[in-house]
């Protein structure tokens, strides 16, 4: 596999010890084998996942109703917040939906934020993890909203509100959502891509008091990203399963 960056220290490790379990992966996919298969957005996405189990072990491990740890009530505060986007986006159905979409936020927040520690990569700054998470989305709400509505009633509502409009309306729906991932995926990605190409600028360039500036914007662009995939994901369930609302 092409490498467009430098290889991390963590995707050299994976490299060295587990280039055949990627191999074996891509031989079962019908795909060539590399000698070194792991790419960064591979190893950090991984890593990623990997941390947020840990959060979630450690969170788990010291839960306490009378004495909440901060970390405790930092997942509550997310959690709360969350929960109460479902409610206002999809309706009050909202939060059996909350699992997907929260996660979907964990991962992209953890991944945008990663790339600030020194030595790491931000995996959605690669195009092929922003893409992925959209893809999930767009199955993942239209496969929900053939289960609420049924395959035909979920289907006719591509194609308008009146039958004579079906000819215009069906084709314009169908671009409409398949336009969906794309959108996704270039917004995270670029947003992500372009913050770090310019705190890498400017560290190269200037003391660390400026470059830390554009670090401290990054972080909030990484969590201003997530939370409008996130709400678009919420918009994109709530059009498909709306009719539990009406």
């Amino acid at each position: 596999m092409d490498q467009q960056h430098h290889e991390l220290w963590i995707t050299e490790l994976f490299n060295n010890y587990l280039a055949g379990v990627a191999n074996a992966i891509l031989s079962a996919a019908g795909l060539p084998v590399h000698d070194r298969p792991w790419d960064n957005f591979m190893t950090m996405q991984i890593l990623v996942a990997v941390i947020l189990m840990l959060v979630a072990a450690l969170v788990r491990m010291t839960l306490s109703v009378d004495r909440p740890g901060t970390i405790q009530q930092t997942f509550e505060s997310i959690y709360d917040f969350l929960r109460g986007q479902t409610e206002e986006v999809i309706g009050h159905h909202g939060p059996k939906y909350l699992a997907f979409a929260g996660t979907m936020f964990l991962f992209i927040l953890f991944g945008n934020l990663i790339g600030i520690i020194p030595g790491f990569e931000s995996p959605t700054m690669f195009v092929y993890v922003p893409c992925g998470c959209a893809l999930a989305t767009f199955v993942y709400y239209n496969l929900h909203g053939l289960r609420e509505q049924g395959p035909l009633r979920y289907l006719a509502h591509f194609a308008g509100p009146v039958l004579w409009l079906a000819p215009l309306m069906l084709p314009i729906e169908i671009i409409s959502h398949l336009a969906r991932p794309l959108s996704l995926t270039v917004r995270l990605y670029a947003n992500m891509f372009a913050g770090e190409m310019v705190t890498l600028v400017f560290l190269g360039m200037v003391p660390l008091a400026v470059p830390a500036v554009f670090m401290g914007l990054h972080a909030f662009v990484a969590l201003l990203q997530a939370y409008i995939f996130t709400v678009l994901t919420m918009i994109y369930i709530g059009g498909a399963v709306a009719h539990e609302e009406h």
